[in-house]
């Protein structure tokens, strides 16, 4: 059974690589073994589907910066590297606004191959083999850029270096620190490491030095809660009062709103089954003849502690906005 869990593995595993080398027109892309362990984080933009909307104020910049030098290299090509695609760029801002899906629109808009990179990729028991395998990550975007590292959470990965870190721990990140600057020789090298976080004070300086390029992603405003509302709510009672679920939402994140939305649209179904299936069984019912009232404003009932507990304020991070000088942020 293990034999051919193994081989199974492996005929998946050269199947990808084919495909890989199928996407980037070659006839063969030779990968060593800790690129194969890395190509599982591989994904192509055509596969990603989040695209930008309602963030003007980071589409431009991020468009300037980011996306049309990936796009058309030749245009923004200098003797100096100047005007070139930027070696490293961080989103940071309170959990729940989007960071990661920012950084998937920023792939998807760009083109480039996007490495979804996990820390617990790179943690190996065996001494000297995560260097390997932060050595991989590079060599695999060489191949396959123009490609986004991409590093959630990040400030875990490169936190500040202490001298009780593991011995481990140390060299990796003076692999991945190596690597990186390396990329900033080359002039023609189209490679951005993009992190997120939430907490950007606990990026060791060094890393953090190398990248110039910071967003601050905030909580949504008014108009943008407002938008986040009505894409998520379809079947609304007439006269639905937006103006005050927007009022009464303030410090919400996006996926605060999302799961008030949740909440609100499991009432009118609980009413329903309460009127119609006493015993919760509605296998007897007509999908077809299910009626369900349209959600009312009352169904977004929020306590001033619900409201509290659910809210994310980003206190953690207001501090590190004001010092960060970010390129942009959402207000």
């Amino acid at each position: 059974m293990a034999q051919n869990s193994k081989k199974y593995v492996a005929d998946v595993l050269i199947f990808a690589i084919s495909q890989v080398a199928l996407y980037f027109g070659k006839d063969e892309l030779k990968l060593n073994e800790y690129e194969e362990v890395i190509l599982s984080e591989v994904v192509f933009s055509e596969d990603i589907t989040v695209t930008f909307d309602r963030l003007d104020q980071i589409i431009w910049s991020l468009k300037e910066s980011v996306i049309y030098p990936l796009r058309y290299p030749q245009l923004f090509a200098s003797k100096s590297g100047l005007l070139g695609v930027p070696k490293g760029v961080l989103f940071y801002g309170p959990p729940g606004c989007g960071k990661t899906m920012l950084a998937k629109a920023l792939a998807c808009e760009s083109g480039a191959t996007f490495i979804n990179l996990h820390v617990s990729t790179l943690t190996d028991k065996w001494y000297g083999e995560s260097n390997k395998l932060v050595a991989a990550v590079f060599s695999i975007a060489r191949k396959l850029q123009p490609c986004i590292i991409f590093i959630d959470e990040i400030d875990a990965f490169l936190k500040e270096r202490r001298s009780s870190d593991h011995e481990v721990t140390g060299l990796m990140k003076a692999e991945f620190m190596s690597l990186w600057d390396g990329l900033t020789t080359d002039e023609n090298t189209q490679i951005v490491i993009l992190g997120a976080t939430n907490r950007p004070t606990d990026i060791d300086y060094a890393f953090l030095r190398r990248m110039p390029k910071r967003f601050a992603v905030k909580l949504p405003n008014d108009q943008q809660r407002k938008s986040i509302l009505q894409l998520a709510n379809q079947k609304l009672e007439e006269n639905f009062d937006y103006d005050w679920l927007v009022a009464n939402t303030v410090d919400y994140s996006g996926s605060d709103l999302k799961e008030a939305c949740r909440n609100a649209a499991m009432i009118p179904i609980r009413e329903y089954m309460r009127a119609n299936a006493s015993d919760g069984n509605l296998t007897d019912i007509d999908p077809s003849k299910m009626i369900i009232r349209p959600l009312r404003i009352s169904d977004f009932f929020i306590p001033d502690t619900q409201a509290e507990n659910n809210a994310t304020t980003g206190s953690a991070v207001d501090d590190p906005i004001c010092s960060f000088n970010d390129d942009e942020g959402l207000d």
